[in-house]
C-alpha cells in the first residue's frame, strides 16, 4: 500500500471536467450477435447516459476488434491469410468486407441514435496492438519493424480523424469519447510478444517510442480518449504521457504493488473506466458486493467520495462477445446500477 497521503489536498475541478455525468456508467465494445440495430437499442436502453458503439465479432472476419480497424487504415490494405491478418499491395475482398461492416453499423447509428445528446463512445484498436495483430507481406508481425509501426500509425491516426469526423457528422449533439483498446502493449513493453513462428519473442518497446507513437494516433484523432487495457501491468504513467484522458482497466487486475500509478493517475485527473462486472456469463454478486471494490480502491488513496462518482465510470471487465444476449442486459444494468449507488453515496 503506498504511504503518499494522496487527496489529502485535492485540486479544485476545473468545469466542465469530464465529458460526462458523475455516476456514470458504459459498456466495452464488444456484444453477441449480428445484428447492430438490436445490439445498439440494447446499449442506449441500458445505458443511456454514456452509450457506445457496438462490435459484433460474430459477424466474421473483418468484424473482429483488429479487421475492423484495419479498414480504417490509409493507403495501407490488408487481406486475410490462415495466420490472421496481412498487409496487402491493394485492397480486396476482406478491405472491402471490414469497411462495409463498419459502414453499415454507422447507417445503423445515425437511424437509431441521430438525436444523442451526451457522451458517446466509439473503440478502435489502438497502433501497437494492431502492430501485434497484422503481419507484413512477408510473413513477420509489423510489431517487428520499426519502419512499418511507424507508418502504421500514421496511417491509423488519419484513418479514426476521419472515422470521428464520420461519426461527429451522424450525431451533431452528441460528445464524442474515443476508445482506443491496447490490450497488447504491456506484452509489447515486455518483449513477449511471440513472433509469427511462435519460436521465439519480439524485442521489447522502449516507452518513449510507445508513448510517441500513441500521442500520434491521440493528437490527431482530434476527441476526448480512454485507453483501454485489459492485461495486467498497466503503464498508467505511459498512457497518461501519450495524453490518455482516462484509462480503461479490469479492476480484478489491479494490484496493490499499482498504488503508486493509480493514485498519481487519479491525482492527475485522469479518468478511470473499472471494470467492476463480469464480462462473461455467470451469477452477479449483489449490487453492494459489486461497488465494494470500487470503493475500496478509492479508500485506499484517501480520495472524496464525490470525487469518485466524477471521475470513475463503471464498466464490464472487458469485451462480451462470448456473453449470452440475456446476461449482456444484466451486466449492463448491473453497471448502471453500480454507478448511480457510488453516486448516491457520495452525497
Amino acid at each position: 500500500m503506498t504511504s503518499r497521503p494522496w487527496g489529502t489536498t485535492p485540486r479544485p475541478p476545473k468545469e466542465p471536467r469530464y465529458p460526462w455525468h458523475a455516476g456514470a456508467a458504459t459498456g466495452i465494445g464488444s456484444y453477441p450477435g449480428d445484428d447492430p440495430a438490436e445490439a445498439l437499442r440494447v446499449v442506449l436502453g441500458e445505458l443511456p447516459e454514456m452509450p457506445h458503439l457496438p462490435e459484433l465479432p460474430a459477424r466474421g472476419p473483418g468484424a473482429d476488434i483488429a479487421g475492423r480497424t484495419a479498414g480504417l487504415l490509409v493507403d495501407m490494405p490488408v487481406h486475410l491469410e490462415p495466420s490472421g491478418w496481412r498487409f496487402s499491395d491493394r485492397p480486396g475482398r476482406d478491405t472491402l468486407r471490414s469497411r462495409d461492416h463498419l459502414a453499415r453499423d454507422l447507417d445503423v447509428l445515425e437511424e437509431v441514435a441521430g438525436g444523442h445528446d451526451g457522451p458517446f463512445k466509439i473503440q478502435v484498436c489502438g497502433p501497437w496492438t494492431l502492430a501485434a495483430s497484422i503481419e507484413l507481406r512477408h510473413g513477420d508481425r509489423a510489431l517487428k519493424d520499426p519502419g512499418a509501426v511507424r507508418d502504421l500509425a500514421a496511417s491509423l491516426a488519419e484513418g479514426v480523424a476521419a472515422h470521428v469526423a464520420d461519426v461527429r457528422r451522424r450525431l451533431p449533439a452528441a460528445e464524442i469519447v474515443l476508445q482506443l483498446d491496447e490490450p497488447g502493449l504491456p506484452a509489447a513493453l515486455a518483449g513477449t510478444v511471440p513472433t509469427a513462428s511462435g519460436f521465439s519473442r519480439l524485442r521489447a518497446v522502449e516507452e518513449p517510442v510507445a508513448e510517441d507513437t500513441l500521442r500520434t494516433v491521440i493528437e490527431t484523432a482530434g476527441a476526448y480518449t480512454v485507453v483501454h487495457c485489459c492485461a495486467r501491468n498497466v503503464p498508467y504513467g505511459l498512457l497518461r504521457g501519450a495524453g490518455a484522458k482516462a484509462i480503461s482497466v479490469d479492476l480484478r487486475l489491479v494490484p496493490e504493488r499499482d498504488d503508486d500509478a493509480v493514485g498519481e493517475t487519479i491525482d492527475a485527473g485522469t479518468a478511470l473506466f473499472l471494470g467492476a462486472v463480469p464480462a462473461t456469463d455467470t451469477v452477479l454478486p449483489s449490487l453492494q458486493e459489486t461497488g465494494d471494490p470500487v470503493q475500496g480502491l478509492w479508500r485506499r488513496f484517501g480520495f472524496p467520495a464525490a470525487q469518485l462518482a466524477e471521475q470513475v465510470v463503471i464498466t464490464p471487465a472487458c469485451g462480451m462477445a462470448g456473453a449470452s444476449p440475456r446476461y449482456v442486459r444484466e451486466a449492463l444494468k448491473r453497471c448502471r446500477d453500480t454507478a448511480r449507488m457510488l453516486y448516491e453515496a457520495a452525497d
